[in-house]
């Protein structure tokens, strides 16, 4: 009998497989989408340079091997790492088990599903059977996982409803859980479809399992929420179970502005027009802060400040000639450092307001200085807080992008994001490329500007009453 030949349509990956139990829109867009609605993915850069540092280490070690293709049936995979056992194979007095290097603490059944699929590879390619593969974190912990109990089982499931999501001619559904969507290549596309669709998870504050209960009830998108009774919603919600029913007041108040497009005063309309910021009515300048932070790392690497002094007349400057104060921390300095270089900035401007949009700043703050055994600073205020107590906004998220981008503001550098951020910060600390250190500065400096946006609508224009 001839060897059976496959084609790229009928071949399934690792790649795939992993996608598909991410989400399974994924994998079908990853096949048939159009590579031109794809975009680049730093995330993903990011977990490959960490990998590829992870693995160097490893293959110092005798009888580790990668990069070996293999392929059974219409399967094929690419192990990331394959460590040699004393156990006899068609290969020798030895044989392989495949390691799976997992980005956190905590295996997931998408990793054990993959280094179940790798084991069926393995097995073919030595000719003997794989009972055990390996999942290793970042801190360098070993999990066995039993590849011969039940996961020879899921994993055929998973194939199989795989195959049949590959064929349809239609992508599959959106996910309900769209939070991982911003790590994903097609989360603009993806976007896009939800917004048109009026989909439950373009609410600001409904999650995976708030969409999930609500379509039990019969609300399937957002036109249906806003038009619902929120008392008949609330008694549906306590019935089944809800332990906050009243929630349904502001997820119903939040779908109707989304679907209006017009912002909502959360507090009466006749109140003095520096009432959402009134620490700023008399104040000589405000110092608005912004921290840039690998998390991986717990690394917060810039603390960027945009200095804004009233002139004589008491208005604010043009913010094109606003200026902007990088701190470097770099861990070689030491802590000490930089709190000795934050309180000299602090202290250059007493009694400025220091603005911030999130918990971030303040935290990081109040942290550094309990070690350094000192006070944090007082004045900051969180304007992300602000909004949220005085608007509800046409938006799907309170984030500062989406807020800023609502009130027309536009990035220097339109691509840049936190992830771009870390990925140009790692490659400066590892190549010196100071072209890549201007980008951060820049990216940090926007999103002071981008803050400092939101804070001039909320004192000015929303004062106004321009709402729209």
């Amino acid at each position: 009998m001839g060897q059976q030949r496959f084609t790229s349509e009928s071949v399934l990956t690792d790649r795939q497989l992993r996608s598909w139990l991410r989400c399974h829109r994924k994998a079908w867009l990853d096949r048939h989408g159009n590579p031109s609605e794809k975009i680049w993915n730093p995330h993903r850069a990011l977990q490959l340079a960490d990998r590829e540092q992870r693995l160097q280490v490893l293959l110092q070690n005798k009888g580790s091997i990668r990069q070996l293709l293999l392929q059974q049936g219409n399967l094929r995979g690419r192990p990331t790492l394959l460590l040699q056992r004393p156990q006899a194979s068609q290969l020798g007095a030895f044989s392989y088990q495949p390691v799976l290097l997992q980005p956190g603490r905590h295996g997931t059944r998408e990793h054990r599903l993959t280094l179940a699929f790798w084991g069926r590879l393995v097995a073919n390619y030595q000719g003997a059977p794989v009972t055990t593969g390996l999942l290793l974190t970042p801190q360098g912990l070993k999990e066995p996982v039993n590849l011969a109990g039940q996961l020879p089982r899921q994993l055929d499931q998973a194939l199989t409803r795989l195959q049949t999501d590959l064929q349809q001619l239609q992508p599959p559904p959106l996910t309900q859980d769209r939070k991982k969507c911003t790590l994903c290549c097609w989360r603009r596309s993806c976007n896009q479809v939800a917004e048109a669709n009026g989909e439950l998870s373009q609410v600001s504050g409904i999650g995976g399992k708030r969409q999930e209960l609500l379509q039990q009830l019969g609300i399937h998108n957002r036109s249906a929420l806003a038009a619902i009774d929120p008392m008949v919603l609330m008694a549906r919600l306590e019935a089944n179970g809800e332990q906050r029913p009243e929630l349904a007041l502001e997820l119903i108040a939040q779908a109707r502005v989304q679907e209006s497009g017009i912002a909502e005063r959360l507090t009466p309309a006749d109140e003095p027009t520096d009432s959402a910021l009134p620490e700023l009515a008399a104040a000589p300048g405000v110092l608005v802060y912004d921290i840039e932070s690998d998390p991986d790392a717990r690394d917060d690497f810039l603390h960027g400040f945009l200095i804004l002094r009233r002139n004589s007349s008491g208005q604010w400057p043009a913010t094109a000639i606003a200026k902007y104060q990088p701190l470097l921390a770099l861990q070689e300095h030491g802590e000490a450092r930089l709190w000795q270089r934050l309180q000299a900035l602090l202290a250059a401007y007493p009694g400025w307001p220091v603005l911030h949009y999130g918990e971030t700043e303040a935290i990081a703050l109040r942290r550094l200085a309990a070690r350094q055994g000192a006070v944090a600073p007082a004045g900051l205020i969180d304007l992300h807080k602000r909004v949220r107590q005085h608007w509800r906004l046409p938006v799907d998220s309170y984030g500062l992008k989406a807020v800023a981008s609502w009130r027309g503001f536009r990035w220097s550098q339109p691509a840049a994001e936190g992830a771009r951020c870390v990925l140009w910060w790692r490659q400066w600390r590892a190549r010196g490329n100071r072209h890549q250190l201007q980008r951060i500065f820049q990216y940090n400096r926007d999103d002071c500007l981008a803050t400092w946006a939101v804070a001039q609508w909320l004192l000015n224009d929303a004062a106004a009453g321009n709402e729209n």
